[in-house]
Formats: C-alpha cells, sequence, structure tokens
C-alpha cells in the first residue's frame, strides 16, 4: 500500500518535515510494508518559505529587518536554486509569535520588516516574489510595507503618519512620487489562506484583531480605519480590493498587496502543491494522510487540509487527517472531503505538555491509523 504523508506544521511544536516524519515512524511500525512518500507542505503562513525553498532545491538566508515594533532583527526568507525566485513569509518579520502576549496590540503594529524583506530580496537579484501571508500581528492593510517602499501615507495637514493599524483612518492621502522601485515591474504572487473580504463582520479587523491582541474598542477602531482607506486603496490601484476574496488576510495585507504590489492573490496551498509536484504523487497513492495543528472552522474557508481533499477527491483517493485539536463536527469533516479526522490527543494535558509530547502523540496516532489500513 502506497501512502503519501503531505502536511503542514503543528504550530509552536514541530515543523512539517518532522511532523511528516513522525507519521511515517508510526505507519512504518504499524505495517513495515507500506510505501510511505513524505511530503512537507504549508499554506501560506508559517514555514512557507522553507517548504518552497527545499522543493526548489533553494536555501534560507537571512538580512536587515524590523519586528511588528520598529525594532532590529534579522529575518529569514528563502530564495530559489536558481536565484530568481524570493520565498517570504510576513510572520519572518510581523509576525505575532515574535512578540510577548502583552506586546500584541494591532493598533501599533506594523508590516514595514515585511516590506524590507522584499527590498533585500530584489537586492539579491530576485525577479519573482512568492509571498505568504499568515501568522501576522498586523491590522495595517499593508501600510508598513509600503512604506518600507516609498510610498508615504499623510493626515490632512501634509504629516507623515507611523505607519500602523491605529493611523489607517487617519490618512488622508497616499503619495506614491518617491518609490525605491517600481514592484510592478516585478511577479508578485500573493498566497493566502482565507477568503476574507477587507473590512466588515467577516473582515480582517473582526475575525482576526482579537486574535492579535485588540480589544473591543480597538476592534471597532480597526475596522472603521479599513473602510476609510479602502476607496483611497482603490483609487491608487484602479481596481477594486476590498471585496476580493482574501483582500482582509493578515490583518488586511492582501488588500495591501494588490494596492502597492500589483500582487496576484492566490491560495496559498494550490501554488506550494504545485511546486512540490503533488499531483504526481498523488496519482500513485493509495491513501493520504495530511495533518495540521488545529481543525476548525478555519480549515473549511480554505488552509491546507481543504486544499489536499479538493485535488485527492479528483483521483478517488481517501484522506485522512491527524490534528492537535479537532473543533468541528462529523458533519463538517465529512463536508470538507476527508474520511475521517483524529486528535491525536489521548488524556488532559496542559497546552506545554501537548506541544512537548506531539511527535510521539503523532506516532502513536498513526500506528493505530496503519494498522486500521492493513
Amino acid at each position: 500500500m502506497r501512502i503519501l504523508i503531505a502536511s503542514d506544521t503543528f504550530k509552536d511544536a514541530l515543523d512539517a518535515q518532522a511532523v511528516c516524519e513522525a507519521i511515517s515512524s508510526g505507519l512504518l511500525a504499524a505495517n513495515k510494508t507500506f510505501e510511505v512518500v513524505k511530503m512537507p507542505l504549508a499554506d501560506g503562513g508559517e514555514g512557507t518559505a522553507a517548504i518552497l525553498a527545499h522543493h526548489t532545491g533553494g536555501q534560507m538566508v537571512q538580512d536587515r529587518s524590523t519586528s511588528p515594533l520598529f525594532e532590529p532583527l534579522m529575518a529569514e526568507y528563502g530564495m530559489s536554486g536558481d536565484g530568481k525566485t524570493a520565498f517570504i513569509e510576513m510572520a519572518a518579520a510581523s509576525g505575532l509569535q515574535s512578540l510577548k502576549p502583552e506586546e500584541r496590540n494591532p493598533l501599533y503594529t506594523s508590516t514595514m520588516g515585511t516590506g524590507m524583506l522584499i527590498i533585500a530580496a530584489v537586492s539579491r537579484g530576485a525577479s519573482k516574489i512568492i509571498l505568504g501571508l499568515g501568522g501576522s500581528a498586523t491590522n495595517d492593510a499593508g501600510m508598513g510595507m509600503a512604506t518600507a517602499l516609498g510610498y508615504r501615507f499623510l493626515d490632512r495637514d501634509g504629516r507623515e503618519l507611523e505607519p500602523v493599524g491605529g493611523n489607517l483612518g487617519k490618512i488622508d492621502r497616499i503619495d506614491d512620487a518617491s518609490l525605491l522601485f517600481d514592484p510592478r515591474e516585478l511577479e508578485i504572487i500573493t498566497l493566502c489562506d482565507v477568503d476574507n473580504p477587507l473590512y466588515g463582520a467577516d473582515g480582517a479587523a473582526q475575525v482576526f484583531a482579537p486574535q492579535k491582541g485588540a480589544d473591543e474598542a480597538g476592534v471597532k477602531l480597526l475596522d472603521e480605519g479599513l473602510r476609510h482607506i479602502a476607496p483611497k486603496m482603490e483609487a491608487l490601484a484602479g481596481q477594486s480590493v476590498a471585496e476580493v476574496p482574501g483582500s482582509g488576510a493578515a490583518g488586511g495585507m492582501g488588500a495591501g498587496c494588490l494596492t502597492y504590489l500589483g500582487a496576484t492573490l492566490q491560495p496559498g496551498i494550490e501554488t506550494i502543491m504545485e511546486v512540490a509536484g503533488f499531483e504526481d504523487a498523488l496519482a500513485n497513492a493509495d491513501y493520504v494522510i495530511t495533518g495540521e495543528g488545529r481543525l476548525d472552522k478555519q480549515t473549511l474557508r480554505g488552509k491546507l487540509i481543504k486544499g489536499i481533499t479538493r485535488r485527492a477527491s479528483q483521483k478517488n483517493v481517501p484522506v485522512i487527517a491527524l490534528c492537535g485539536a479537532l473543533e468541528v463536527a462529523p458533519e463538517a469533516v465529512r463536508s470538507i472531503g476527508l474520511r475521517a479526522a483524529f486528535s491525536i490527543q489521548n488524556r488532559p494535558v496542559s497546552l506545554e505538555t501537548a506541544l512537548t509530547e506531539t511527535a510521539a502523540r503523532l506516532e502513536e496516532a498513526a500506528f493505530h491509523v496503519g494498522r486500521l489500513l492493513i
């Protein structure tokens, strides 16, 4: 039996490669005759740059950047083997995990560090950039990224504004007269793992800002700011951006990429599977086993598992998911196209213990799945 293991990271516990290794170990312990193919994947969030560099024979590099709170840092991104494509993920310089819990507040965070990485990649010779959204600490609609590229955001008195989410509602004019380079001369693909619009009930602020440290008043202010800046962004872009699926990703960074980079928005998992050669591996598989730290309602909106099941169903290959937290009902599991889904937790434990034991619990769960498949 041929089993394709295609998994995302288990956030804060294991990277995608380690997840695949643990599942493989469990399956082979159940039956040494299984033919196992390990394919680490991502959906545009954390781990995307490393996965894409891995699948293109490239490497990870470092350059100077800034944190979401403008503190200097060295951030990693990937370069393809031919040096022509850069793989950047927001989490590297604008990520929530880089901040202490008490520092998290999207009113005061910025995507400027991500813009600095774009500049660094271009300086290294990149003519194509694949930018993964996800894991961000921000809600500035790409204002910080754009500032790094030379855009200026001015209030009604002509004063330049600090590029943070709390200032979106103060913007009177966007000045693009002093860009460091024309980003539209590059090929830029933005990977989105959600389809949320820029603002409103399903928008960036109301859905995601509370997870980034915003209180009720902050969420309201941010949503108002996104509504305020949207027509100015659309005038600059020459097209509608606020309602484009994915424009609300990463605190409105999706809309920012459309506006300031002339980027194309694509589902992260679809692009990554194409680069990884998923279709070829799937053609020879009897089962697919995938994994994700949390299988929840967001999974239904376009994360990795949904992307895998969409393609697998076309080939009539059943998919089984292993996850840390299983937070959807059986009907949702069926609707996403999974044959079955299992939480790897076998007893009540603290979060710290659960993270420490992730590899062992994955191996154990994979062993039991393997016994069922014999």
